[in-house]
Formats: C-alpha cells, structure tokens, sequence
C-alpha cells in the first residue's frame, strides 16, 4: 500500500476517534468520497495499525447505532423551520 493512503487512513481514524464524527461529517471534512473514508477505516486501517482500527469501529458502531434518532431530529428540525416561514 502506498505511503500517503496509509498516512490518510491513520488520520482520517484519529479524526473520527478524536471528533466522534459520522462517514459523511468526515467525508466533508477531508474532501473525499464515503467510500474512500469507509474502506480506509474498515479495510486498509487494519493492514497498518489494527489497534487504532477497532477504536474506529467502536466510534462507528455507536454513530450507527444512533443514525435512526438523528434523521428523526432532522425530519423534525425541517418541519419546524417551514412551520416558522409560513
């Protein structure tokens, strides 16, 4: 594996692990697509530093766990905001 794909993965674990972030949240973050920030954490992650990977999936494990009540709380913010405009 080349060198900076295995620096990005390392980051991209640190950052999720440090700001508790979701796929997306750092998708954004970092410019790259879900796909690339899902297998550098699930897959290349674990060739380079397996430790780091399963403090990942524990992160991730938590954010999936809880995504039904966050789009819960967006269908509600949404429908307050339009409520408010009319």
């Amino acid at each position: 594996m080349k060198e900076y794909i295995e620096k990005r993965a390392i980051d991209i674990a640190n950052y999720i692990i440090e700001h508790n972030t979701t796929v997306r949240q750092t998708a954004k973050q970092f410019g790259i697509s879900k796909s690339t920030v899902h297998k550098d954490v699930a897959e290349r992650l674990m060739a380079v530093n397996p430790t780091l990977a399963s403090e990942v999936r524990k992160v991730l494990d938590m954010n999936k766990s809880e995504r039904h009540i966050r789009g819960g709380l967006a269908t509600k913010d949404k429908y307050l905001r339009e409520k408010v405009l009319k």
